[in-house]
């Protein structure tokens, strides 16, 4: 399969439609659109250790649910961090493609692979108007939140979770994967009484008990990790013979 062909696949599986107006991703840059695929790295972001790795061990293309390229580069030399990793990426043959907030949207994308990592069921859309990403689903139970924010630190691979207790048990759940911290006021709108995400922030967190939702910050890089399994099997769907590796991009550490 071609390199534009894969991009066509995953374009069409992943559509553009889904995206925020905001957003920045697709085909990030490619030397060679008609070059064979035979080997894609698959990263949550794409780092300067995610292109060396593709560089240095022969990798066709890679695949990032972040956007490699954001906001706009005023100059393409290597002082600039993303357009460094354009130029060693071009200078080696290798395509990258982002696919941002269209995955958080679609159908079985981030949100939905959370969803069943964490065990919700019957989830269903929710976001303030026109940014529908997150989902709301409900647990057989009623369950403690202590004992529901160590079964989604273990389950996610998280070194901790921070929560915020309004006294409730845990059973209505909304999640949003990433920076969520936008996405609380719908979240309780919903009739949600816990909420969780990557980021949400101090002081909406210190607000939590008066706006009568649990609240739960499991890290950004750790909320939205499972998808790459999603794009893996996505890229076998397009052409069983590529081989596809995982790659963990997480740089940030706890000490």
């Amino acid at each position: 399969m071609k390199t534009i062909e894969l991009y066509n696949y995953l374009n069409d599986a992943i559509p553009s439609s889904l995206s925020c107006d905001w957003d920045n991703d697709g085909l990030m840059c490619s030397g060679d659109t008609e070059k064979e695929v035979k080997k894609v790295l698959i990263a949550l972001d794409i780092t300067e250790k995610v292109v060396e790795k593709a560089a240095g061990e022969g990798f066709d293309a890679i695949i990032s649910h972040h956007p490699m390229i954001f906001k706009k580069i005023g100059a393409v030399e290597p002082s600039v961090a993303s357009a460094k990793k354009a130029i060693t990426l071009i200078k080696n043959d290798i395509s990258a493609m982002s696919f941002h907030t269209r995955l958080d949207a679609l159908c079985g994308g981030v949100n939905d692979v959370l969803c069943k990592k964490l065990g919700l069921e019957n989830a269903i859309p929710f976001g303030p108007s026109g940014e529908e990403m997150g989902r709301i689903g409900t647990l057989d139970s009623p369950t403690e939140l202590d004992d529901f924010c160590a079964m989604v630190k273990n389950a996610l691979g998280a070194p901790f979770v921070l929560a915020s207790s309004c006294q409730k048990k845990v059973q209505r759940v909304a999640l949003l994967g990433g920076d969520g911290k936008d996405f609380v006021s719908a979240a309780i709108m919903s009739g949600a009484d816990t909420y969780i995400s990557g980021r949400i922030s101090y002081n909406i967190m210190v607000d939590a008990p008066e706006m009568g939702i649990n609240l739960i910050e499991a890290g950004h890089y750790f909320t939205e990790a499972p998808v790459c399994e999603f794009l893996s099997d996505l890229v076998k769907k397009a052409d069983s013979s590529i081989k596809t590796e995982i790659f963990n991009s997480n740089e940030i550490k706890v000490i």
